[in-house]
């Protein structure tokens, strides 16, 4: 199996709702365990709190979330993601759902660089950088 960099995003109670969000814009199969599933979070948290949700796509993407400690850890400077490629049509598509309720930082348009990137925070606070490559000449 090849090593992964998977982003792991810690909510202040709403993990469950996020991740439903980002499937619905995303694709792909989504697992949660609660706290609940593995016998209880005790006093701190709720037994339908997400210890662990898991996210896959059939583009590849892999995502992980749990309701954490810190009740500002979904705030937008605690974690930034990256979706790049050269798939214009679907980039585009993700940028444009993601921006639903939440607000487009950079637009999605051509850079300096030659890609076309656009940066935006969602409804959850979270901010989303959307790079998508130049085709080759």
């Amino acid at each position: 199996m090849a090593t992964r960099l998977n982003p792991y995003l810690h909510f202040a109670g709403n993990a469950r709702e996020a991740m439903e969000f980002y499937r619905s814009v995303l694709g792909g199969r989504l697992d949660v365990m609660t706290f609940g599933d593995v016998g209880g979070g005790g006093a701190e948290f709720p037994d339908d709190g997400v210890m662990h949700a898991f996210l896959r796509t059939d583009d590849g993407l892999e995502l992980m979330a749990s309701d954490g400690h810190d009740p500002d850890a979904a705030g937008p400077d605690r974690v930034s993601l990256s979706l790049s490629g050269d798939d214009a049509a679907t980039l585009t598509r993700w940028f444009e759902a993601l921006a639903e309720g939440g607000e487009v930082d950079v637009p999605l348009e051509k850079q300096v660089w030659g890609d076309t990137f656009g940066q935006v925070t969602d409804r959850y606070g979270l901010r989303w950088l959307v790079n998508i490559g130049s085709a080759p000449a």
